[in-house]
């Protein structure tokens, strides 16, 4: 930057000493103007403008970031993740942590659910409270794993093979495999549908005499095989005992697979996965989680019918998760328990999709050629 000096006042030029040699000055020998009475403020720089190089070009501002920053830290001591990959994530909390998960279903794995279940698995720090994000406090976090679809398993055919090798095998797998399901998930058969039925003969009582006979109702009981429709009428304690007796004895049997799947999954289903009730209570959520998986017998049988009656209203409201675990990230043992339920409920359902997979193989195989294959056992509802 430059400036001009103070004024200075002006001399006559008669009054000025004459050049002794008559030659001009220095400065007007070279042409130049001269530069008397300028200052300069600042050296002179070289460039008008400063370099950019490796200044950020973009800023991101997360609310609560430090949050995502402690689980981060928190994976990489649980072993799922290395300054290497938090370079390799462009130092993103958010990145480094989807990686990290990704790293721990495994791509295989995750292959396998998104080809049979719409499940969502989300981390926050906020909770819907009555359709409102209300703030988790003292520095928490959540994970929930959401079921915007469910799975369809046709199991009449496995059912019906079963019971040809030993009569009471069949029923023995479907309880065996529907109790084990219940208790870590939601999932949509023939007690369900029985349900849906008696409210809607309820509704048909209510309607006038000639809409009465124009009403369809779905007759559920009449769609369970022989074999399950026998097993209701017994005691259900002498039902699963009976049960556990025949899957025991025909273990290593022609259906040995089936059986192998069906015993991890209830190993894996003993223990009730432990969810936190803190945003888990009535009036939170306008219903209960979607079923995660159809038990069905046939085609387009009651319970399909049930089922597709009452989906019409499960998706008018918000639906409470299949999981929810809220943690602390600072404190590693909340962390480590968060990462092993998540873990266990995504292992079961790996093992009940093979399973499903296994059966749909086997149905393709063995099923009367002369049936319309065109609806597969295992689809997306």
């Amino acid at each position: 930057m430059q400036r001009l000096s103070p004024s200075r006042p002006c001399r006559d030029r008669g009054d000025g000493q004459a050049q002794l040699d008559g030659r001009p000055s220095s400065a007007v020998a070279r042409g130049t103007a001269s530069s008397i009475g300028l200052k300069t403020l600042a050296p002179a720089f070289g460039q008008t403008l400063p370099s950019l190089v490796n200044v950020p070009i973009a800023y991101t501002h997360e609310f609560h970031a430090e949050l995502l920053y402690d689980l981060c830290a928190a994976l990489v001591r649980e072993g799922l993740g290395t300054a290497e990959t938090w370079k390799k994530c462009g130092e993103s909390s958010t990145v480094f942590v989807q990686h990290a998960i990704m790293s721990t279903v495994g791509e295989d794995r995750w292959n396998l659910l998104t080809r049979n279940v719409e499940y969502h698995l989300q981390i926050s720090d906020v909770a819907d409270r009555g359709g409102y994000d209300t703030p988790l406090a003292d520095g928490r976090l959540m994970v929930t794993i959401e079921s915007s679809g469910a799975g369809y398993v046709k199991i009449g055919p496995a059912i019906e093979a079963l019971e040809n090798e030993a009569e009471g095998l069949g029923a023995a797998f479907y309880w065996a495999f529907t109790y084990a399901l219940y208790r870590v998930m939601r999932l949509y058969n023939h007690d369900d549908a029985m349900e849906c039925e008696e409210r809607m003969r309820e509704y048909a009582e209510d309607e006038d005499e000639g809409n009465r006979e124009q009403c369809e109702l779905p007759e559920v009981e009449k769609a369970l095989p022989a074999c399950i429709r026998k097993s209701l009428e017994g005691d259900s304690r002498q039902r699963k005992s009976n049960g556990r007796e025949l899957l025991c004895r025909y273990r290593l049997g022609r259906f040995r697979s089936w059986l192998d799947r069906l015993r991890k999954i209830e190993r894996l289903a003993r223990l009730p996965l432990p969810r936190s009730r803190d945003f888990i209570e009535p009036g939170n959520y306008d219903s209960a989680p979607l079923p995660c998986l159809i038990v069905a017998f046939k085609d387009h049988d009651a319970i399909t019918a049930c089922f597709d009656e009452e989906a019409q209203y499960m998706l008018e409201g918000s639906s409470e998760p299949a999981i929810c675990v809220i943690f602390v990230p600072r404190e590693q043992d909340e962390v480590r328990e968060a990462i092993r339920i998540v873990s266990r409920f995504l292992r079961l359902n790996t093992e009940l999709f093979l399973l499903i997979e296994e059966l749909q193989q086997w149905e393709k195989r063995h099923a009367d050629t002369s049936r319309d294959r065109r609806e597969p056992s295992l689809r997306a509802a």
